[in-house]
């Protein structure tokens, strides 16, 4: 049995790490709420957008699609993992990790497979395996539309100019604090929503069908890109508050483990000392 000394010395340890895993807890339930609200206000009007954008590309004819809808014979992908900077929750990382290494190894078995990261994280482990064509670390610190945009208008310039056939997005979706969904979605190219009613509508569109939709799909597939992303930075948040909750109960179960056999130890010891005295003592006596 370990000494006092070192049974106090890791009772500490332990009642430090507490404190650290409350104070994260606290901080990412904090910044949490922010982020739940704006993914919640967002995704209703990203999904619409996405939404009207299909329900027009299918009644373009022959070849009036946009380039963007341009379906060509899959042979280069380009896969977008979105993950964090920082670690210490769960396994929101691993599981896109995971994901982008099953759609690499079966969906996409015998293509080339190239990765843009979005976070640190996912560029540390996935570089080792995959060619990484671009890391995007920085638009954490100053999450906007700006900023993610930037990155689709990059992602549909290797589209259109043929470096890449598919680019799909990996990410958490976010729905609730403890749950979040890993969603593997295509990017490009649009694929037009399959009519599942026989009601058609007759709609005139002013400027002309196609010069809507042209101007719709960029900016649909940036609010896309940017939906994943604070989807995930929610996920984030929730990951960790829900990770450190855990770290903190187990700290406190070991903390009482640990005081348990300090009481006993100490115990055993006050128990030898009375022992040596009524010892002693009856050595004096006889």
């Amino acid at each position: 049995m370990a000494n006092l000394k070192e049974i106090r010395n890791r009772i500490a340890s332990v009642k430090s790490t507490m404190q650290i895993t409350s104070a994260m807890k606290m901080v990412s339930a904090a910044k949490l709420k922010k982020a739940q609200d704006a993914i919640t206000a967002m995704r209703p009007y990203a999904n619409k957008l996405t939404e009207l954008l299909q329900n027009l590309s299918e009644t373009l004819e022959g070849d009036s699609g946009s380039k963007f809808a341009e379906q060509r014979e899959v042979n280069k992908v380009l896969i977008v993992a979105i993950t964090s900077n920082r670690g210490l929750c769960g396994a929101f990382n691993s599981n896109i990790i995971k994901e982008t290494n099953r759609l690499a190894s079966e969906k996409y078995a015998g293509k080339q497979v190239d990765i843009v990261t979005i976070g640190k994280k996912g560029n540390d482990i996935l570089s080792k395996t995959f060619t990484v064509v671009e890391n995007n670390n920085q638009v954490f610190d100053d999450l906007t539309f700006d900023n993610v945009a930037l990155i689709a208008q990059n992602l549909m310039d290797l589209f259109v100019d043929g470096a890449y056939d598919r680019i799909d997005l990996v990410y958490n979706q976010f729905k609730n604090a403890a749950t979040q969904l890993v969603q593997a979605e295509q990017f490009l190219p649009i694929v037009a929503k399959e009519s599942d009613s026989n009601v058609s509508a007759d709609y005139i569109f002013e400027p002309s069908k196609e010069e809507i939709v042209e101007t719709l799909i960029p900016k649909s597939l940036k609010t896309q890109l940017y939906k994943g992303v604070r989807d995930s930075f929610a996920s984030e948040h929730g990951a960790r508050m829900t990770a450190m909750h855990k770290a903190t109960d187990n700290a406190g179960v070991l903390r009482d483990e640990l005081t348990l056999t300090y009481n006993k130890a100490r115990q055993a010891a006050i128990t030898n000392e009375i022992l040596e005295i009524v010892g002693g003592a009856e050595a004096l006596n006889n």
